[in-house]
C-alpha cells in the first residue's frame, strides 16, 4: 500500500484525470455503481409506497400484473 501527500485540489485534479482516461462505457458504469453504492449506503427516511407515490396520477397496469 502506498500512502501519498497532496492537497485536496491536487487530489480532485489526479481523480478527474483519471475518470477522463476511461473510456465512455467504463464512465457510464463507474457512475452507476458509484450511484448504487451511494443509494445503498445512505438510508431513505419515509420511503413511499408505489400507491402513494403514484396518488393522482393515471396509470394503465397491465392486467397480467394486477394483484387480486
Amino acid at each position: 500500500m502506498e500512502v501519498k501527500f497532496q492537497t485536496k485540489s491536487e487530489s480532485k485534479k489526479r481523480q478527474k484525470e483519471d475518470f477522463l482516461k476511461l473510456s465512455g462505457s467504463k464512465r457510464i458504469l463507474r457512475f452507476l455503481e458509484l450511484s448504487r453504492t451511494i443509494n445503498s449506503t445512505i438510508p431513505v427516511k419515509n420511503k413511499l409506497t408505489f400507491e402513494e407515490s403514484n396518488k393522482g396520477n393515471f396509470l394503465m397496469i397491465h392486467p397480467d400484473l394486477k394483484e387480486e
